[in-house]
């Protein structure tokens, strides 16, 4: 079926939704779309939105998945794809309606405004990072075709380095301190309070910290840190280490703020769309689309629907209170990611008229166990928080490069009430073995007691404390 669209059609509209974002005061990126079918899209998908990157087989399989899944109705494609750049880039369906179209335009500037004004983008260099893409793929090539090094041994590292690539530093916003100003640390901290009536005190005795400690603080960058300090690795192998820390650290924002760039998106092409004075036809498709993009899913959470939601509420209360809603809108778009964003703006009464509920497996089946009412609705709201963004990830930080003396990496879990699954452990720990190249110890809870494993030449077992 042939749509009835032309790329002029689609410069116009794109040209008075970009009158209406100047009016409404969304500042962009300059932004550039590419129309393509739905095997382009699917690669795209497979390859995290980029035009240009590195090969490895798990972006393979992800294709084929997603393809599997597409081929036999399970699952459908985006209506879009955005890229975090400067020149913004997105993605549009070629067999996409002129209505379905347009609205995704609509919703394309709401990430693009997103991107350029929230804090958690600010590191992502957008302006760069295309070409640092093409020029990670093509470093990872060379690596591949040289004769010394060749795709095995470069799939081996970097199935590794992806298993870990999410164990770093999780708040951004504040800067990391220097090796200088760790020890200056260590040095004050371990130096004697003053004491203003010490001349009638015993001398309290100056332990002198301990300098040479690898890391000083422990350190939530695994693969920075094994990059640094293992001195058996290759130089190829430090560089494809730092090239998956980088590309995770430009994707993380993403992660942190899902809930609130899907609703903040959603928000602007629902308003745009209805400033449009679309033709009778266009708008019922419309509707159409958008209560599709943004109804609950039952058993799970739509972050556009919950973003969405959350969104229009803010803007409700705080035009209620002083005509400032679009204002504050502003504001927490530029100043919060999800944690931050649902804890402060998810209310009870929001909760509630949403229905978001807990629940919890009894014997064989799921049961509701928590509602939000009065009683329950924080329970179920720490329960949200607890498994958003990097929340669900667990926090791993090196705390020891040379326990015992023997160059064993000593790695200490942030238990927060969650054990570890004991496949995901397993995994870590090898892949941390094959990353250090020596003995591994990982320190953890399991069901409430202390418990420390370990991995070397022989496997993965339970270390005897």
């Amino acid at each position: 079926m042939m749509n009835s669209w032309s790329l002029d059609d689609l410069r116009n509209w794109d040209a008075r939704i970009r009158d209406k974002v100047s009016e409404f005061g969304i500042s962009c990126f300059p932004q550039e779309f590419e129309v393509c079918d739905h095997e382009q899209m699917l690669g795209y998908m497979a390859y995290h939105g980029m035009p240009a990157h590195y090969p490895h087989w798990s972006f393979g399989k992800s294709y084929e998945k997603l393809k599997t899944l597409y081929d036999y109705g399970v699952s459908g494609l985006p209506y879009e794809m955005v890229i975090n750049a400067n020149p913004a880039l997105a993605y549009l369906m070629r067999d996409n309606s002129l209505c379905l179209q347009v609205l995704t335009i609509a919703h394309v500037y709401g990430h693009n405004d997103f991107f350029r004004n929230n804090f958690m983008f600010r590191d992502t260099r957008p302006e760069l990072i295309l070409s640092q893409f093409k020029m990670r793929a093509d470093r990872v090539r060379s690596y591949v075709e040289h004769p010394a090094i060749g795709l095995q041994a470069v799939e081996e590292t970097l199935d590794a380095a992806h298993a870990l690539s999410l164990q770093c530093r999780r708040h951004t916003a504040i800067r990391k301190l220097t090796p200088e100003e760790q020890r200056a640390r260590a040095e004050e901290a371990a130096a004697p309070a003053p004491d203003p009536y010490e001349r009638i005190h015993r001398p309290v005795e100056h332990r002198t910290p301990d300098l040479n400690r690898l890391p000083l603080e422990p350190e939530e960058d695994l693969l920075l840190f094994i990059a640094e300090h293992n001195p058996y690795l290759s130089e190829w192998q430090r560089d494809l280490l730092q090239i998956v820390h980088e590309e995770a650290q430009y994707f993380i924002p993403q992660m942190e703020t899902k809930i609130m760039n899907e609703g903040w998106a959603s928000y602007w092409h629902h308003r745009i769309m209805n400033s449009l004075d679309l033709p009778e036809d266009l708008h019922l498709e419309f509707l159409v689309h958008h209560n599709q993009v943004i109804r609950p899913h039952p058993g799970g959470l739509n972050p556009y629907y919950i973003g969405f939601r959350v969104w229009h509420d803010i803007e409700r209360r705080y035009d209620g209170d002083s005509g400032a809603g679009l204002e504050k809108l502003f504001e927490v778009r530029e100043t919060d990611r999800d944690v931050s964003f649902l804890r402060r703006f998810l209310t009870p009464e929001l909760m509630r008229e949403m229905d978001l509920f807990e629940y919890a497996k009894k014997g064989e089946h799921l049961v509701v166990s928590k509602v939000s009412d009065e009683e329950s609705w924080q329970d179920v709201k720490n329960t949200l928080l607890r498994g958003i963004g990097m929340n669900a990830v667990p926090v791993m930080r090196i705390v020891d490069a040379d326990h015992d003396h023997s160059r064993t990496l000593y790695v200490r879990h942030e238990h927060d009430g969650r054990d570890l699954e004991p496949d995901s452990m397993e995994k870590t720990l090898r892949y941390l073995y094959r990353l250090w190249g020596r003995s591994v110890l990982l320190e953890t809870e399991v069901q409430g007691k202390h418990a420390v494993f370990h991995c070397d030449e022989d496997g993965v077992g339970r270390h005897s404390d």
